[in-house]
């Protein structure tokens, strides 16, 4: 900041970035606003007024210019159950009203909200996210979309171009919001293959190649009394895994695999592993839809002196957090990213 402006204490302007730079306030305003068509030596120029006056653009006034926000939702949407009445929903991370936004079924009680932060996979997601916005110059906005009222909250506030898009993540089939915002007309990419045809680009994984890898590992292994905990089957990538799984298994002369179905938290993990062993106590290979739910077998199999995966070999699904520090470490299907949809690998570590 140059010596007059500190004696002032004023915020520095275009106007003084202008002068320290020896071009005019319009040129200054082309350069901040990515305007192409200046020089390259006039721009360094520009740049190293900039940091001399510590000039800090307006991003309210360089919206009006660009149109563009500089930032992305970052949307976690799902179809729970809806608040009471009078009540909305708060975003991610807020106090919600009592009642709010709360719901029940698989996977154990509490708020979606928790539920969400709970989960190493969202942690992923969120960490891909910011890696690849912050370089950039774009940040996420977190937002949470299990009601009505917070639904209509995320496509008000996309179609007031509060974000120049949303990234939405959707975790149940019933979901209403990628198909709200396509019909919006709302720029947005979902992640995971919606339920139904919907007009809206998406990424995902091909679970059922996943699943395959993990039912072809454990056939390898030797094992031959196999079991699977499902994800929850209202939501499209429990149904694929364990389709997958089921006929990989089907084309090696397995034609029946034991089902316990999960809602992809460690506590429906133990549950179900539980499930299956009062059913089948000879089991010696397990497949889990997911991390957190094969972490759950895993303690169910120690607690009833079974060893893995000398006794029963476990195999999961997502390569999260959660796999590597249970113990023995998970092994699982891994995504390397291609393009749109992600082909799945083989990650073997301890527990198969």
């Amino acid at each position: 900041m140059t010596d007059a402006l500190r004696s002032t204490g004023a915020a520095p302007t275009l106007e003084d970035v202008a002068r320290a730079a020896g071009v005019s306030r319009a040129t200054v305003s082309r350069v901040i606003n990515g305007v192409r068509n200046v020089d390259p030596a006039i721009q360094e120029t520009v740049r190293q007024a900039v940091s001399v006056t510590g000039y800090t653009p307006n991003q309210a006034a360089r919206s009006l210019v660009t149109r563009r926000t500089d930032a992305v939702a970052l949307v976690v949407s799902g179809a729970g159950a809806e608040p009471a009445a009078g009540k909305g929903a708060a975003p991610c991370g807020g106090g919600a009203p009592e009642g709010a936004g709360e719901e029940t079924g698989r996977g154990g009680e509490g708020s979606f909200t928790a539920r969400v932060f709970a989960d190493p996979f969202f942690g992923r997601v969120v960490t891909g996210v910011v890696d690849h916005l912050r370089p950039r110059g774009i940040h996420p906005v977190l937002m949470c979309a299990e009601t009505s009222w917070a639904r209509d909250e995320v496509v008000s506030y996309l179609r007031q171009g509060s974000a120049d898009g949303a990234l939405i993540v959707s975790t149940h089939a019933e979901d209403p919001l990628p198909g709200l915002v396509a019909e919006a007309g709302l720029p947005a990419v979902l992640y995971a293959r919606p339920a139904r045809p919907t007009r809206i680009s998406y990424v995902d994984l091909a679970h059922r190649d996943g699943a395959r890898l993990a039912a072809e590992h454990l056939l390898a292994r030797g094992c031959r009394r196999i079991a699977t905990i499902s994800g929850p089957l209202d939501v499209a990538a429990g149904q694929d895994r364990l389709a997958g799984f089921q006929e990989t298994m089907a084309r090696h002369g397995h034609p029946y695999i034991p089902v316990a179905e999960g809602g992809f938290t460690q506590e429906s993990g133990e549950a179900a592993m539980e499930q299956l062993l009062a059913g089948h106590p000879g089991l010696d290979g397990v497949f889990a839809g997911n991390d957190l739910m094969a972490t759950g077998a895993c303690h169910v199999l120690r607690d009833h002196g079974k060893k893995v995966p000398e006794d029963v070999a476990v195999v999961g699904f997502d390569d999260s957090g959660a796999a590597a520090a249970c113990r023995p470490p998970l092994t699982e299907p891994e995504r390397p990213a291609t393009s749109v949809i992600f082909e799945p690998t083989l990650v073997v570590r301890a527990s198969a």
